[in-house]
């Protein structure tokens, strides 16, 4: 269905940077061009696809090649002898199992894992050769050990159960011939554990021939089993869904009182045979996760391991006791991974192609569009002066960050609540298909992994496949269903259209730059959806309003959920819905905390920081079946803001639009007082007519109760609103979606696209704003 994906490292570039492109492809070749991209819409009532091909030194054709993406993560430790046993070993640690066997129903959706699960090992699975623990297809623990001719194993015979505790090992005595499983569960502060304990605890010993446990070179490895790729590196495989806390690995058989005292550092009898005692928690500090991953051993022999696809951090582990929900406070009891068999941090492909980008190139969004004969792929990437140039005076603020968000969702396929909350069928695209089949893609920051459990983590180190021209995604009202990076092209198209020079930048930019990306730029456009901010963002655009920036807000849930950065991978984001907001899942309890900056995850609403304390509106209501109108309030016949309305006629505005056919639509923001919008602040218009698929958000509901529809609700509405700020700086928000959907109608002539040309035009032009 689709025979060519690709990625870039880079989504933010200037003139004389060179951008690499990995390709897989399933084709005989494949032709690359660079394009302009200027509207991704294909809605045949609007202007159409737009892209301008870039005149470059790129191949006629390439070669096509297949490369794979092997998702799951683990912790990866260099070959060492030290992990070659000649006489007794000992392998444990507790581990928590989130699909030993039949997946748990969440969001209504049940994944069959009988498959094999490696939770620690040195095992080949190409020659069979090695040794370790795993979780079999029957969902029991197993211990397995093979020279590559023969293998032999010992299985506790007792289902282990989804969500529980457990200190799990194996001891294997040469001199005795014989091995010893253990499988032992543990109560955790929830009290989640099996009954009656007696039933579930295995203690077996069984004949057992160490002869069999073969020499190999492959490495050591923590929730997963070495795999020789076709790229020639060795990768994990079988990888282990759930958390592992406290592994060790000991050169000599130990009794399971002994295996105890290892965890809690209480045995010095062994101290000196412990061959591998990796600290999850080692590299947590009072700011959040650093050297993220980077596993430190703190056995006599460092043998350090690197986590592999980004196993969550921050987690609670066996010991975790519910009195302390900041993992920096007490990192002893956060000392645990929580791998999942479809993490993705990064697909480590190689390059096929580079492009280096001209020296004269505008700043502008571009992508390299690469085509077989059946399929195509557009790699966006945008392009930001030179920091030594000469700026425009208008910029673009991509929000890259609400991009990677919702990279790769699958919520089309996966969530039973889709057609619900669209008020119709949604759309599917074969994108979407191709994902939910090719699940090694990734997932989005709306998704659950296979295990159920909420993804907090989105990198853009692999092929995303919903962020490209043309494609449809399917939230959002008909016809259109443009979301996100399409949505944002309507408002480029506009900018090209009505000739306006502009610049773009992207959120990661802003992230770490801060004002000295903006303050040269008199008026900073968002786009439709900046749903997503860290610290250092919010912080950047308050800092250029306060400096007497003019912003303009041009779509709505934006400056909404918290977000952080990878401290040492900025390519990387990391999300963690608290305990209030529209959400697609719940975040366990005690692991709120962001572990890139141990900071609580959630709304910026919790953290005293509205959105209206920013822009005058925030996040109030979402509907996606069909888009409304705004009008008029008496507050914009006043005659200081008449240069808004000027060639306005009538008081209803954005009656039409490619996205649901109006300009307020899709998700809506509101003007409050008691949130934080200015007192000055002036209510211009406001959204009516909306459907009772349009509801109030969550965080504004006390009790469940009956009327928090479109068509009973106050607060179901869309605010657009002006207001001047210190240094003759100025704010005005559409506080809608589907606001800029609407400024290509009957050819760029029409009172939304009117209302924005004055704003622009009064922020450009005016050394001085009314109050």
């Amino acid at each position: 269905m689709k025979d060519i994906t690709a990625y870039t490292t880079e989504w933010s570039a200037e003139p004389g940077d060179t951008l690499p492109f990995k390709v897989n492809c399933e084709a005989a070749s494949y032709e690359a061009d660079i394009v302009k991209l200027i509207c991704g819409d294909t809605n045949p009532d609007g202007p159409g696809v737009k892209e301008t091909v870039l005149e470059t030194d790129l191949a006629d054709s390439y070669p096509g090649r297949e490369q794979t993406l092997y998702a799951g993560s683990y912790v990866q430790v260099p070959d060492d002898p030290h992990h070659t046993f000649d006489g007794g070993f000992t392998l444990q640690a507790y581990i928590y199992p989130t699909t030993p066997g039949d997946g748990l129903p969440r969001l209504g959706r049940v994944i069959d894992h009988h498959r094999e699960q490696a939770i620690m090992s040195k095992w080949d699975t190409d020659e069979q050769k090695g040794y370790g623990l795993f979780i079999n297809e029957d969902g029991t623990l197993e211990f397995r050990a093979g020279d590559g001719e023969q293998t032999a194993s010992v299985t506790s015979a007792q289902e282990l159960e989804a969500d529980t505790w457990y200190l799990v090992g194996v001891s294997v005595d040469p001199s005795e011939e014989t091995a010893i499983l253990h499988q032992v569960p543990e109560t955790d502060a929830q009290h989640k554990t099996v009954y009656p304990l007696e039933e579930h605890t295995v203690h077996k010993r069984v004949d057992f021939d160490a002869d069999l446990v073969g020499e190999t070179d492959v490495d050591f490895m923590i929730g997963a089993s070495a795999h020789h790729s076709d790229r020639g590196d060795t990768v994990g495989v079988n990888c282990y869904n759930g958390k592992v806390d406290r592994p060790r690995v000991v050169a000599e058989a130990l009794d399971y009182s002994e295996m105890q005292a290892i965890t809690d550092g209480s045995s010095a009898r062994t101290t000196g045979s412990i061959v591998g005692a990796w600290d999850f928690a080692d590299a947590i500090t009072p700011d959040g996760v650093r050297n993220y991953s980077h596993v430190e051993d703190t056995s006599p022999y460092n043998l350090h391991g690197e986590a592999i696809n980004m196993p969550a951090r921050g987690v609670t582990g066996h010991n975790w006791t519910g009195d302390v929900h900041e993992f920096t406070q007490v990192p002893e009891q956060y000392a645990a991974l929580h791998f999942h068999d479809d993490d993705v941090g990064d697909a480590r492909w190689e390059t096929d192609f580079e492009w280096t980008i001209p020296g004269d190139l505008d700043s502008a969004v571009y992508a390299a569009r690469l085509r077989t004969a059946d399929d195509e792929m557009y790699v966006p990437f945008f392009v930001r002066p030179k920091d030594d140039a000469d700026t425009a005076d208008v910029v673009f603020l991509a929000p890259t960050t609400s991009y990677l968000a919702y990279s790769n969702d699958h919520l089309v396929t996966d969530d039973p609540l889709t057609e619900l909350l669209n008020g119709h069928t949604p759309l599917m695209q074969k994108e979407d298909v191709f994902l939910a089949e090719h699940r090694e893609y990734g997932v989005s920051c709306y998704d659950t992994h296979s295990d159920g459990y909420g993804a907090f983590y989105s990198s853009r180190l692999r092929p995303i496949l919903t962020m490209q021209p043309k494609y449809k995604h399917w939230l959002g009202a008909i016809p259109s269903s443009v979301w996100q990076f399409n949505a944002d092209l309507h408002l480029i198209d506009w900018l090209e259209e009505m000739d306006y020079e502009y610049d773009v930048v992207t959120d990661e930019d802003l992230h770490r730059e801060g004002l000295d990306l903006l303050e040269s730029y008199d008026v900073v456009m968002s786009g439709t959806h900046p749903e997503y901010y860290s610290e250092e963002m919010w912080t950047g655009l308050e800092d250029y309003q306060k400096s007497g920036g003019r912003i303009m807000y041009m779509g709505a849930n934006g400056f909404y959920w918290q977000s952080a950065y990878h401290p040492e991978n900025p390519k990387i984001i990391e999300l963690r819905k608290g305990d209030t907001g529209i959400r697609g899942y719940n975040t366990p309890s005690g692991e709120l905390c962001l572990s890139f900056s141990g900071q609580k995850g959630g709304l910026w609403r919790q953290r005293g920081m509205a959105p209206q304390k920013l822009v005058g509106t925030g996040f109030s209501a979402e509907g996606f079946d069909e888009c409304s109108y705004y009008r008029r309030k008496e507050a914009s016949y006043d005659e200081d803001v008449e240069f808004i309305f000027e060639g306005v006629e009538g008081d209803t505005i954005g009656d039409f639009g490619l996205v649901g056919h109006g300009a307020a639509g899709l998700e809506l923001d509101r003007y409050d007082r008691d949130l934080g919008t200015p007192s000055h602040a002036k209510l211009l218009a406001s959204s009516e007519g909306h459907s009772d698929n349009y509801l109030l958000v969550t965080e504004d509901i006390l009790a469940t109760t009956p009327g928090l529809g479109g068509t009973e609700h106050p607060h179901v509405r869309a605010d657009m609103v002006y207001f001047n700020t210190e240094n003759d700086g100025a704010v005005f928000s559409t506080s809608s979606i589907s606001w800029c959907g609407s400024l290509a109608h009957d050819d760029y002539d029409n009172n939304v696209s009117t209302v924005t040309g004055n704003v622009l035009d009064a922020f450009l032009e005016r050394d001085t704003l009314p109050n």
